[in-house]
């Protein structure tokens, strides 16, 4: 695989998305805990095309006493759309997969290397809160009106297992508590929280590293779920086709991208939790307050003029969605494969309106009536609560488009004997989970998974567009009379699926040569006379008998 000369630093990606014109740089003073996170979200609400979509760059932020905050602001300009993430891994949409694949098989270690610019400035000891500690930083109130304060959204948490040493980089949230710390969001089962709970049994903490602002492999690979084994790291050097270099922590054993703009050392303590929240969760609703973690600063270090990064989230679409949906399906998709289903053919996880993992379809080249139920289980297998709604397509449906995947579901099941509830599933990316023991509840205080088989189990008529070949024609006449461009939606032409008689076949090409005097002459040879006792329908259930398979 051939791989662009890897960027720097966020700043040089921040130049190529302007050189681009994908970035908006925002010089108008703006309210981080007002106005910052609202004006971006009209990107996503506002009707405008995925394609027109940017990235914000916030050069004058404040808060909402006036304080001015010597650090600019990033918000949609790791995942703002398809280009902007494509434009991270140097490569184009349709490439984005095929460089998953790859990265995932040539796993590329970091390298440590003497220092960087991550450590330009650092507080640490007795000068640890001179600067304002966490709060030296703008970081935005997300869901102004409903979160009770700033949260780190696009901040990487690096650990390490005490036991093996295994590195972990996962994105978590956290909600700002104080100069010197935050709580930490952490679901289960996340590597984290395993590696927690072994701190725990030893007595001790577990030491962490904070990273904000780092080279966009880096936030690709921290925001998917890859297995344990896995050094996030190390993924991040095979999307860039090169080694990340990190530089030694100040306070605790670990390191961290040298060119990082903001690096937050500390300990998460083990002896203690503390409530955290509300937050405007990627499902849709807001999370009121949960049992968290909690951060303790030890020590600051960040670049000169640092930049702020902020992952826009809540409703979809959004950038936290597109940026685990670019990379999640292939890794399914790679999952199952692994597993044995080299039948499937595509896996796309659906997002209207709800954070991406609930709904996914899968379309596959099944070899037998059993095979899509064993694919549904394997997502299910893949974990991290991927699947409320699981649905199996035959391999001509376009499962990216979800007018095709409900046509599947319409036509070719039969909810008797092709949905499958599945009981006692962890809840996922909803809200149920959080009401499920309110006093207003009348949920269940459990999840179920359904599976939809919507595969074909028969052999069927073609579907009713006119062929390939004559759409093919009737778009270059299209283009020679200068009609408006074209953007042919699947399906876009007929195709057999099985069922088509000869002499059916041969009366269309004959239709479509104009000699319909034959197909006339053809029809009249079928008929058949009206006995005296006979109705519509008797007559119609004895052709069926005599012609197997046509519609009666």
């Amino acid at each position: 695989m051939n791989f662009a000369k890897p960027y720097e630093d966020l700043r040089e990606f921040i130049g190529a998305l302007d050189g681009q014109e994908k970035l908006y740089r925002i010089t108008k003073e703006i309210n981080k805990d007002s106005e910052l996170q609202p004006l971006v979200r009209w990107q996503y609400r506002g009707g405008i095309a995925e394609e027109a979509r940017r990235g914000f760059l916030f050069d004058n932020v404040v808060d909402g006493k006036n304080h001015k905050y010597n650090c600019r602001v990033l918000v949609g300009g790791l995942a703002g759309s398809s280009t902007i993430y494509s434009l991270g891994l140097k490569c184009q949409p349709e490439e984005v997969p095929d460089r998953w694949i790859y990265a995932l098989d040539h796993l590329i270690p970091p390298v440590l290397v003497d220092g960087g610019p991550a450590q330009e400035e650092v507080h640490m000891g007795a000068e640890l809160l001179a600067h304002g500690g966490i709060n030296e930083f703008a970081i935005p109130i997300s869901t102004p009106g409903f979160d009770n304060g700033p949260y780190i959204t696009a901040g990487h948490w690096i650990t390490k297992d005490p036991e093996t040493g295994q590195r972990n980089v996962g994105n978590y949230r956290g909600l700002i508590k104080g100069p010197d710390r935050s709580g930490l969001m952490t679901g289960t089962p996340q590597d984290l929280s395993n590696q927690w709970e072994k701190c725990r049994r030893m007595g001790k903490p577990l030491e962490v590293a904070i990273v904000i602002g780092t080279i966009p492999v880096v936030s690709y690979a921290a925001t998917q779920k890859v297995p344990p084994d896995v050094d996030e790291l190390a993924l991040a050097g095979g999307l860039q086709g090169a080694p990340v270099k990190l530089i030694k922590c100040k306070t605790v054993d670990l390191e961290v991208p040298a060119t990082s703009e903001i690096v937050l050392e500390g300990i998460i303590p083990t002896q203690y939790m503390e409530e955290e929240g509300p937050y405007g969760e990627s499902m849709g609703y807001i999370d009121p307050r949960t049992l968290s973690l909690m951060f303790e600063l030890k020590c600051v270090t960040h670049r000169k003029n640092p930049i702020w990064v902020s992952i826009i989230s809540q409703v979809t679409p959004s950038e936290s969605s597109k940026i685990k949906a670019m990379g999640m399906a292939t890794l399914i998709k790679r999952f199952l494969i692994k597993k044995g289903f080299d039948s499937v053919h595509d896996v796309h996880l659906i997002e209207p309106l709800v954070n991406l993992r609930p709904y996914v379809a899968v379309s596959l080249k099944k070899r037998n009536d059993q095979e899509p139920w064993e694919v549904m289980q394997g997502i299910l297998d893949y974990g991290d609560r991927v699947g409320k709604m699981i649905v199996a397509c035959d391999e001509d449906i376009n499962i990216k488009d979800p007018v095709a995947v409900i046509w599947a579901i319409t036509h070719r099941s039969q909810p008797h004997k092709d949905f499958k509830i599945i009981p006692d599933r962890p809840f996922g990316a909803t809200p149920i989970g959080m009401v499920a023991t309110h006093p207003s509840s009348r949920y269940d205080n459990c999840e179920s998974s359904v599976l939809i088989d919507a595969t074909r189990k028969a052999d069927f008529p073609p579907l009713s567009l006119p062929k390939k070949e004559f759409m093919v024609r009737a778009k270059e006449l299209w283009e020679e009379l200068g009609l408006p461009n074209l953007e042919p939606q699947e399906p876009w032409h007929g195709y057999l699926m099985g069922y088509w008689p000869d002499d059916l076949a041969a009366e269309a090409d004959l239709a479509a040569k104009s000699e319909h005097d034959k197909v006339w002459e053809r029809l009249r040879q079928t008929r058949v006379e009206v006995g005296e006792g006979d109705t519509m329908k008797t007559m119609r259930a004895r052709w069926g008998k005599t012609h197997s398979g046509r519609s009666v």
